[in-house]
């Protein structure tokens, strides 16, 4: 397990942008003191086209572990816990969308999830507020939607870019989103899509400081609980979002990741028992460490090779049975 050292950096490029000194960066979900909570971010019930009623939701995520769960019901706003017994934290919210607009190039769509703080914390939105869908033919012209999802005190997150058939090309300017998704059951049950960040390097190359969180969207039962974040963070609403914001989390469809930082010229991961380690970076190869026999529990990346210097760094790990966790990336420039 990580030993708790708050980041300790010192960093600076020269006029050849080479790296000359970074001491110490632990990614910020692996800092502190704080239990690591497991939260889903993105499913539906009966209030809008899920399968299960909110109450059986709330259940079933409860008897797999879960610590905080958000009901993001398309386009209807929830802060009500619907199973109060079963003591999770409901983090308010619900996913917002346009229509999917059908033209001589097929269709394309922008949907969103929106998780807010309480009332008192700034949330504008009100139980059961409900917004119809919206046209938007482009990432323009639905900016001022996010606009005012954010102004109402929201944070966003993209939805499932694979499944909406927006590469970044088509999604790449919109702004305000802390994160995107890089795992979706429901894309990746139903159409093998969303399933291992196919964008997001292509984001962090650009510039944009996003997170990566794996979900749900789960409709059917089957669907929910197979992709989850793991946050650092005290079990309350304004903790949870704050921890979210500020990248203190990594995602998971099964593996544990334990402790994820950079100390001088390599990069050093600890976690549960993997068959494969990968260290990723956009312009750069991606590096794989790995062992037939599922027996990984640590890893080292030496970043003075493959085409250094690393402007960030971030790395996924796969078990036997293929399921997958993310960190977040850790920021060199």
């Amino acid at each position: 397990m990580a030993n708790c050292v708050e980041n300790l950096t010192i960093l600076c490029y020269n006029t050849n942008h080479n790296m000359e000194a970074i001491l110490l960066i632990r990614q910020q979900a692996f800092t502190g003191n704080k239990k690591m909570l497991k939260g889903g971010l993105h499913c539906h019930t009966t209030r809008s086209d899920g399968e299960l009623s909110p109450e059986e939701t709330i259940k079933y995520y409860k008897e797999h572990g879960y610590d905080f769960l958000a009901l993001t019901d398309h386009r209807l706003y929830n802060f009500e816990n619907f199973a109060p017994e079963t003591g999770i934290t409901i983090i308010p919210g619900m996913e917002f969308n346009n229509h999917q607009v059908a033209n001589i190039s097929g269709i394309r769509t922008f949907h969103t999830v929106c998780l807010g703080y309480l009332k008192e914390d700034g949330n504008l939105y009100n139980q059961d507020e409900y917004y119809p869908s919206v046209r938007a033919d482009t990432q323009e012209v639905y900016q001022p939607y996010l606009d005012e999802i954010h102004a109402k005190g929201n944070l966003t997150i993209y939805c499932h870019p694979e499944w909406s058939a927006t590469s970044v090309m088509h999604f790449g300017k919109l702004k305000g989103d802390f994160a995107m998704e890089i795992f979706n059951s429901g894309s990746a049950i139903n159409h093998e899509q969303d399933t291992d960040a196919a964008y997001w390097d292509e984001m962090l190359g650009m510039g944009k400081k996003i997170y990566g969180v794996a979900v749900d969207d789960g409709h059917a039962k089957h669907e929910h609980c197979n992709g989850w974040v793991m946050v650092n963070a005290e079990n309350n609403v304004k903790d949870i979002l704050d921890a979210l914001k500020d990248g203190k989390f990594y995602s998971s469809c099964g593996p544990e990741i334990y402790d994820f930082y950079v100390d001088g010229d390599k990069a050093v991961i600890e976690c549960s028992p993997v068959v494969k380690i990968r260290l990723h970076s956009d312009r750069h190869p991606t590096t794989i460490i790995r062992d037939a026999d599922g027996n990984l529990t640590h890893a080292e990346f030496d970043l003075t090779k493959n085409f250094a210097p690393y402007d960030y760094v971030r790395i996924s790990i796969g078990d036997k049975e293929n399921h997958l966790a993310w960190t977040n990336p850790i920021f060199l420039k």
